[in-house]
């Protein structure tokens, strides 16, 4: 296909041909200043707006958390990580203040911040057995990978703090979602750990930090939609009062 007035040929390439597909496009723009509408045109054309629109229509439609005992390997890579984190940074942020940040939980590290919540939670709960306790042990090690994100928010002279709690929320959210479209299995959690101020010293939080969530990160077969709740249980609209 050949878009008129750009002089650049168009095929609809398969995403592994890609490459040559935008070094053609490039070497064939009329001018250097013209590359990045070339490349821009070449992207619309492998990726229709209507497919993609689908695709993650149907993403959104079907996504399910999948329990973390349920989960295997492998994770993500190292640069399937810093994809991921970097999507899940791409949030409605009110005043660019990109009030919160990102803990990576990886290999050995999983097993060292179960042994502290283990401790903590025996000293609160003397009487559990060792069976509970290594539920507490093994508590971040079911997935391969397990991301904190924590908010910072705080006072400010222009942005309300709650806004920059649902700015953290959304890290959350997009994390997940970021990770699906890849492949993966996540689940969202909180639990005790994401509230005792023990285990987020231990994880290194500033007093006026707090745990948004854990991401668990890995593979899994998604199970059963639940009950969603009716929309004209939840939606009204609003009219003008006469």
């Amino acid at each position: 296909m050949r878009r008129a007035g750009s002089g650049v040929n168009f095929v609809r390439a398969r995403p592994y041909g890609l490459h040559h597909a935008v070094a053609g496009a490039m070497n064939a723009a009329p001018a250097w200043q013209d590359c990045g509408r070339a490349v821009e045109d070449l992207m619309r054309t492998l990726n229709p707006p209507g497919d993609v629109m689908t695709d993650t229509i149907d993403l959104l439609r079907s996504r399910r958390s999948v329990a973390p005992a349920a989960m295997t390997g492998p994770g993500p890579t190292p640069d399937e990580i810093t994809t991921l984190l970097t999507l899940a940074a791409r949030v409605p942020d009110h005043g660019k203040l990109a009030p919160w940040r990102f803990i990576l939980l990886e290999g050995d590290a999983r097993g060292r911040l179960g042994d502290a919540a283990a401790r903590i939670f025996a000293a609160d709960n003397p009487g559990e057995g060792d069976d509970r306790l290594a539920v507490e042990r093994t508590r971040f090690t079911r997935a391969p990978l397990v991301v904190g994100v924590v908010s910072r928010a705080a006072p400010h002279v222009k942005i309300p703090e709650w806004e920059q709690v649902l700015s953290a929320g959304a890290c959350c959210f997009n994390l997940c979602v970021a990770a699906n479209a890849m492949g993966f299995a996540t689940a969202w959690l909180t639990e005790w750990v994401a509230y005792d101020r023990r285990v987020l010293d231990v994880l290194g939080l500033a007093p006026h930090e707090k745990m948004a969530g854990f991401v668990y990160v890995g593979r899994g077969e998604k199970p059963a939609d639940r009950v969603r709740p009716e929309l004209a249980d939840i939606v009204t609209r609003w009219t003008a009062p006469a």
